[in-house]
């Protein structure tokens, strides 16, 4: 059964620059895409960006291209999201989910994290 754990959320300020990590536990990460979601408060999730499980294919939602980079490093078992240039709107709960197969909006997901709050404010 794989696990996902978020970590690397926080308070930052407009501009700033937080890097995300999802951390898997209970099997290799290697054999599934990963995608990056967000859920603001009110608002429904978005998908923010995914990676296919070699880190050959990824993508982003329009929102975030140019500031949001995702990457993987297999042999740690994680995927990573470095995110720059944050706004207030970036602020939202972000979640890492994983399958077997790639994909990314608009299909299912079939393990997901905790998430991590991720607040931009001055």
């Amino acid at each position: 059964q794989l696990t996902l754990v978020e970590s690397g959320g926080g308070l930052v300020q407009p501009g700033g620059s937080l890097r995300l990590s999802c951390a898997a536990a209970g099997s290799s990460l290697e054999y599934y895409a990963i995608g990056w979601f967000r859920q603001a408060p009110g608002k429904e999730r978005e998908g923010v960006s995914c990676i296919s499980s070699s880190g050959g294919i990824t993508k982003y939602a329009d929102s975030v291209k140019g500031r949001f980079t995702i990457s993987r490093d297999n042999a740690k078992n994680t995927v990573y999201l470095q995110i720059n240039s944050l706004k207030p709107e970036d602020t939202a709960i972000y979640y890492c989910a994983a399958r077997r197969t790639w994909g990314c909006w608009g299909v299912q997901f079939d393990y997901w994290g905790q998430g991590t709050q991720v607040t931009v404010s001055s």
